[in-house]
């Protein structure tokens, strides 16, 4: 009898350990799970090959329209310069959050930007009061801190952000791949990266020469392209249009092709863009005008007089702003004659 229920105690125990066992390793089993699922929900997915974030001109202009996808993405200069969105033909237009913004880049899921400071509170889960810079959803909601550094110029190549940046010791060029990590220090001399294309950034030098280079992001090796003398360089359809820091800041385009350099005006220039077929550029003089051309220099018009500033441009219309005045927006159906204030942002300020 001792041995019966001596066995059978042991088999309780047999069972109970088991028990404890298995319990454990369920429980391992769930947490591994678990943990998996919310890696998959936080990853960022990656971008297409061949994302670029934004335009070199609207990037030389401070960055303040994006388009991307059927939908244009600018800060808004009525409310603070907020992040709204709109439909490239000016209709739909929405905040997407009170921050203060420039930079705009966008890619996939995705809209990055440079946070200057922030106007008023903007809901849950966004980054308020210090300058940074972000991602967000398109929706403008979700919104990560990738650094804090003060960017200057940032530009979103497939799945890195090229980065220049001002610190305390000088400027610093570095990448970061869009989820934050993989962050890598590429040069300590102002890179401007904003001029990309294929995977491929081309930029002025800065140091001892001001010729065009090409910096592959496959390897982040720097090439020499042509030994001109320019300043802020904005390739399309195998030109690169330049300001000619020889020649008083004239505006002129260099075929990659052909090697030939064209001399668009002999206006001083102060800003420009480039896109559907048309230039748009500041010019500078006692009587100051925007102006606006074809991309061969042909049939010049002038927009605007007075001295304007941040000419962005989408696939449709043409914004800049008046030089001494940062509220108003102004608009112009690109390749048209004329211009008017951009009265349609601000009917869409939310009353607070």
């Amino acid at each position: 009898v001792k041995e019966i229920i001596s066995e059978r105690i042991e088999a309780l125990i047999m069972n109970k350990k088991q028990k404890s066992i298995l319990i454990g390793i369920v429980t391992a089993l769930l947490l591994i799970i678990l943990f998996a699922a919310m890696a998959f929900l936080n990853r960022i997915p990656m971008n297409p090959q061949g994302t670029i974030g934004n335009t070199a001109g609207n990037l030389n202009n401070s960055g303040l329209f994006c388009e991307h996808n059927g939908a244009v993405y600018f800060a808004n200069s009525y409310d603070g310069n907020s992040l709204y969105a709109m439909n490239p033909d000016e209709s739909d237009i929405r905040r997407l959050n009170s921050l203060e913004v420039q930079n705009i880049l966008a890619g996939g899921k995705y809209l990055y930007y440079f946070q200057t400071g922030s106007n008023s509170t903007s809901g849950l889960g966004q980054v308020q009061g210090r300058r940074s810079f972000n991602r967000c959803n398109l929706k403008g909601r979700d919104t990560t801190t990738l650094t804090t550094d003060v960017v200057v110029t940032a530009q979103l190549v497939d799945n890195y952000l090229y980065m220049l940046t001002s610190t305390n010791s000088g400027p610093s060029f570095y990448k970061m791949k869009i989820d934050k990590s993989d962050k890598k220090v590429l040069a300590a001399i102002p890179i401007n990266p904003a001029c990309a294309q294929d995977s491929v950034i081309h930029y002025n030098g800065v140091e001892t020469d001001h010729y065009l280079y090409a910096l592959n992001t496959a390897n982040d090796t720097p090439t020499e392209v042509w030994a001109g003398n320019l300043w802020y360089p904005i390739l399309s359809d195998n030109y690169v249009y330049y300001l000619d820091v020889a020649e008083n800041y004239r505006l002129c385009r260099y075929s990659l092709s052909q090697g030939v350099i064209e001399v668009l005006t002999n206006d001083r220039v102060d800003c420009f863009n480039v896109g559907s077929g048309y230039i748009y550029y500041q010019k500078k003089s006692s009587k100051p005008q925007l102006i606006c051309m074809r991309t061969d220099g042909s049939n010049a018009f002038v927009v605007a007089e007075g001295n304007y500033t941040d000419i962005n441009m989408t696939s449709q219309y043409v914004y800049f702003r008046a030089f001494d005045d940062q509220y108003t927006t102004y608009h112009s159906f690109i390749g048209s004659g004329g211009c008017s204030e951009f009265t349609a942002a601000l009917e869409a300020v939310p009353a607070e």
